[in-house]
């Protein structure tokens, strides 16, 4: 059974970025929400313990956080986020989420048992079964990391030849779990990307973000746009099609995502709405009053608080 944290919080969130987090800390300090925080970095736990740090806990645990630190806590975080659940805590994007946030072949496995198009993809463990799978395939081709984030780990290749010399020389992008995905590159109608935000398995907010085509690094929160500098990207809100509303709203159901963002290119070529990735780490817009005109941190504090309700420590 799991029981309030030392501060007399009842929630908890888990964390590993040290700046992303920062709007979340404020508001729910705002709101007057006692929280524990607690960080991946330096974490150990005992499983023989049947306590967890509060009756609810938030997951935040980001896909890249291997490009900061080379012993990431990607793996280390499903083991715990499994065992505060085995001791009765209510997780926010738990385990199961975690397994299929951290696995993009499995995300577009899940679209498609779903019925909705994705990319063109194989998906491969050793480098040198690249060529193969690209055979039949129209270059140009992206190659991906399994685990990847904030764009890291996509290359693109515009011949069979050109991806012939990256697999020979080992310089093709490589995952921490040694699969790699050969997906077909989608020409973005009028060059953007749509990510639909949920919560609760509901429809959020969308946003349409700008999409280059010469980088993938397409992370629409405060900390990213620092982070890049000057090169800056456009985010728009905009209010999608009902029907990809709803496909987002049934891609996270059945994903069990809590809080996240379903992502969604329309094909240049055919007008085809092609989803690709599910995104369990929602950072939530950048300047969100700005884009959004309301700050969607209030609504995933009424959803934490909602949790909450009925739920008694041990």
């Amino acid at each position: 059974m799991s029981s309030p944290a030392s501060n007399g919080a009842q929630l908890a969130v888990l964390y590993e970025h040290p700046l992303w987090f920062q709007p979340l800390f404020a508001a729910l300090e705002r709101r007057g929400m006692p929280y524990l925080p607690i960080h991946l970095a330096d974490h150990s736990f005992d499983p023989a313990s049947r306590e967890a740090p509060a009756p609810l806990i938030l997951s935040r645990v980001a896909q890249s956080s291997f490009l900061r630190e080379p012993e990431h806590p990607i793996f280390y975080a499903e083991a715990l986020l499994d065992h505060w659940e085995r001791c009765g805590a209510r997780v926010i994007n738990g385990a199961d989420v975690l397994a299929i946030d951290s696995s993009k072949a499995r995300q577009l496995s899940l679209m498609t048992s779903l019925g909705y198009a994705v990319p063109e993809t194989r998906v491969v463990h050793r480098v040198e079964d690249l060529l193969a799978a690209a055979e039949g395939m129209a270059f140009p081709l992206l190659v991906k990391a399994n685990i990847g984030g904030s764009g890291a780990g996509i290359v693109r290749y515009m011949s069979a030849e050109e991806l012939r010399v990256a697999a020979t020389d080992r310089m093709i992008p490589q995952s921490v779990d040694q699969v790699l995905l050969l997906q077909e590159y989608i020409p973005a109608r009028s060059g953007t990307i749509l990510r639909l935000e949920t919560l609760g398995g509901n429809f959020l907010y969308a946003i349409e973000v700008e999409s280059k085509g010469d980088t993938f690094d397409l992370c629409p929160a405060d900390a990213c746009a620092v982070e890049r500098g000057p090169a800056a990207i456009r985010m728009t809100a905009v209010t999608p099609p009902r029907e990809l509303i709803e496909a987002a709203e049934r891609i996270a159901r059945a994903a069990g995502l809590d809080l996240g963002g379903i992502e969604v290119v329309i094909d240049d070529r055919d007008g085809t709405s092609r989803f690709y990735d599910i995104n369990a780490m929602s950072n939530f817009v950048a300047d969100p009053m700005n884009v959004l005109g309301w700050d969607p941190h209030d609504r995933l504090i009424d959803f934490l608080e909602g949790q909450l309700k009925g739920r008694v420590a041990a």
